[in-house]
């Protein structure tokens, strides 16, 4: 059987030897299965070496619970964050009774001044684990971000959709309806024709272009021309009403269509006209739907730059745009939007797809820290020879203490599970390391503001 020599490296059993030798340093721990040895998130745990048993380590992320090893006879658990006093990254507890040496932190410093190699062993381990979990997170951080814009983006395109579904059946039953009055109406003359389509034209204009009446406005409009339909013996005056003052026709007009067409023709008259603007309406929001459809396919393409470089030029705005576009569903129920943009300023040369996701996790982030609720302000700006572009919130800020480490792979505010720590992190990568830019910021309660420097050239 072919071992990976990777695997090896990252879990090493040490010699029988070697846990003699340390046992002189270390407290023997027995676990039941079941039982806890450290938690993901504890501020100060310690190194132990599993002497019998098995020992699992997992990291919550999101809703799932992620097995990361399982420890036996000779493997050992401890990582970076253990000997910078940053806490547990992950947790661990007994899958069966087992036996485990536990070193605190002072002692096993000790002992690896004493045992180079030892130390070899444990210290190359313990690097090469910190960066294998990294890249699985990262991994796990970036699915976890498309399936949270997925379910999103359904959702978005779900309202538009279903809307264009209901009005384009409704059309169908009211063109129906609509080509069974204009039968009837053939034995009108030329002129009486000429004049209801006059009166169509108009209302279906007044339709489409004026603002919506205030509901109080709107309600006293309908009362009055429901009013006049029922002193008038046209059927279901409550029905058409509303569509009547949508078409701007008030009871004067109404009058006049009464004047200009045979009287028991006008039940059949105010029908029809009625169902012309329905259909018209229905129309109208077919094509608005489809219209939303349509931005929001153009915004994921354009966020994902599918088919085409990685590298290209861009402009900065476009891209900050499709992200909000694409966060809509989580702005939309309390966020205020503050653009800011300095729309003279050049394209620069970036890995574009990359970039929005530094947007995403920003936009992302300060939605978070608002709770959903407050002002989120975009400014763009040329700083000397970079575009600068500021995110600014309302939000609850970062602590003083802890501001120095945000940029930290595993360092997270949010409670365990709710975020890997590396939505940050990834953010830094992308601007400092990939793009050879800079990433700063200022935090106070109720004033967040990121800012972002990216070079007009790539060097």
């Amino acid at each position: 059987m072919l071992h990976d020599p990777n695997q090896m490296k990252l879990f090493p059993k040490l010699p029988d030897e070697a846990l003699v030798q340390m046992q002189q340093f270390g407290t023997e721990l027995h676990l039941k299965e079941g039982e806890v040895l450290f938690s993901e998130g504890e501020a100060s745990y310690h190194f132990h070496v599993v002497l019998e048993g098995e020992i699992e380590i997992t990291k919550q992320v999101g809703s799932e619970m992620k097995v990361l090893a399982v420890h036996r006879h000779g493997e050992f658990m401890g990582e970076l964050s253990m000997l910078t006093g940053s806490g547990s990254i992950a947790s661990a507890k007994a899958i069966a009774p087992s036996r485990v040496l536990r070193i605190d932190m002072e002692t096993f410093k000790h002992m690896l001044a004493e045992c180079s190699s030892i130390a070899d062993i444990i210290l190359t381990a313990i690097a090469g684990r910190t960066k294998d979990v990294e890249v699985q997170l990262r991994q796990q951080e970036k699915m976890a971000a498309l399936g949270k814009m997925s379910a999103g983006l359904a959702h978005e395109l779900n309202n538009p959709g279903a809307a264009a579904q209901r009005a384009a059946s409704q059309l169908g039953k009211n063109l129906h309806h609509w080509q069974c009055l204009t039968l009837q109406l053939n034995c009108l003359t030329k002129e009486q024709l000429n004049f209801l389509v006059d009166i169509q034209q108009q209302a279906t204009a007044h339709a489409c272009t004026a603002p919506k009446l205030d509901p109080l406005t709107q309600g006293d409009k309908e009362d009055e021309i429901t009013d006049w339909l029922e002193d008038h013996n046209v059927a279901n005056a409550w029905n058409l009403s509303p569509t009547i003052v949508a078409g701007g026709i008030d009871t004067a007009k109404l009058d006049t269509i009464a004047e200009n067409v045979p009287t028991d023709y006008l039940d059949k008259v105010l029908q029809w006209l009625e169902a012309t603007l329905a259909a018209t309406g229905l129309i109208n929001d077919i094509e608005q739907s489809t219209t939303r459809i349509s931005e929001l396919v153009k915004a994921i393409k354009g966020y994902s730059y599918m088919d085409q470089a990685s590298l290209q030029e861009i402009d900065i705005h476009q891209g900050i745009e499709n992200t909000l576009l694409i966060l809509h569903h989580r702005l939309k129920h309390g966020v205020i939007i503050n653009r800011k943009y300095d729309h003279t300023l050049p394209k620069i040369c970036a890995y574009a797809s990359e970039l929005n996701q530094v947007w995403t996790n920003l936009i992302d982030n300060a939605i978070d820290a608002m709770d959903g609720k407050g002002e989120l302000t975009i400014c763009t700006y040329k700083d000397k020879n970079c575009v600068g572009v500021e995110i600014g919130d309302t939000g609850i800020g970062i602590p003083p203490k802890i501001q120095s480490r945000v940029f930290e792979p595993f360092f997270t505010t949010k409670g365990v599970g709710q975020g890997t720590g590396l939505g940050l992190e990834i953010v830094y990568r992308i601007i400092v390391n990939k793009h050879k830019g800079d990433i700063h910021f200022e935090s106070k309660p109720g004033d967040t503001r990121f800012r972002v420097r990216l070079p007009m050239r790539k060097s």
